[in-house]
């Protein structure tokens, strides 16, 4: 039975190989949600047993992709409203009084999705300038809706949808050391530049200096990124990096093909 301090929501999170920060995740959720749904694609750790032992539900499926991967599991869930978190990511101090408002008296129905704003932690120091303390990202939303097919950095497909802002926040540990980051950014470098070129997308020689520049200029300096300290020069570095190898591959499957 469900508890009556509960909201009528269902939380959605993916995961593999999450048993060092599935649990925080969960944690977060299960004292706000009726349902918190895992969907794990063949973890190896502990990750299955202790999203139980916190109070979710875990199913299985295969990997599917990103976007496939959480439209699975939004087609699992039961409420009319989704929450969804990826497993890095927990709900910040206040966020379950802020849910909590919106559905007083059905505020949640003048809406089709809500932005929760997301807060970056890279290795023990959260970001709060730069881009990165407060980005908006629509995770509440009404079950119907799907993430747009996308190889990474996936967003929900809501045209048309009436948007609004939750008051509630997120919390993100994006990195668990390092060296791991960097060469996670390297596959998300790759999943970009197949996508981008699959959709007809191309780079010429300069773009890789050319945004690489740009994302250092707006993000590390007019947003004042440096602000945050020597982790976030790190960071700002390897998303610089990121940003230079996203297009260097992208300029790389565009000459290959010119000489086809």
């Amino acid at each position: 039975m469900e508890s009556p301090s509960k909201l009528p929501l269902s939380a959605v999170v993916i995961a593999k190989d999450e048993a060092d920060r599935i649990g925080r995740c969960i944690d977060s959720l299960v004292p706000v949600c009726s349902e918190v749904l895992v969907l794990d694609s063949g973890s190896r750790d502990d990750t299955v047993r202790i999203a139980r032992d916190a109070g979710a539900t875990v199913e299985h499926q295969r990997w599917l992709g990103f976007a496939a991967q959480k439209n699975m599991a939004i087609s699992r869930s039961r409420h009319e409203w989704v929450l969804l978190l990826d497993a890095d990511e927990w709900l910040a101090e206040g966020a379950a009084e802020a849910l909590a408002k919106l559905f007083l008296h059905d505020r949640v129905d003048s809406c089709d999705a809500w932005i929760l704003r997301r807060r970056t932690h890279f290795l023990g120091t959260p970001l709060r300038h730069g881009g990165w303390g407060r980005e908006r990202m629509e995770r509440l939303f009404r079950r119907r809706y799907r993430y747009a097919p996308s190889l990474v950095h996936e967003r929900l497909d809501l045209r048309g949808a009436r948007i609004g802002e939750s008051g509630a926040g997120i919390e993100h540990d994006t990195a668990r050391n390092r060296d791991e980051y960097l060469r996670k950014l390297d596959r998300y470098a790759h999943l970009f530049a197949e996508q981008r070129h699959a959709e007809g997308r191309r780079a010429g020689p300069l773009s890789p200096a050319l945004h690489a520049l740009a994302y250092a200029l707006k993000n590390a300096v007019l947003r004042g990124g440096f602000l945050d300290g020597p982790r976030a020069w790190q960071y700002h570095a390897a998303h610089t990096r990121y940003v230079w190898n996203k297009y260097r591959y992208l300029h790389g499957l565009s000459a290959a093909s010119a000489q086809h």
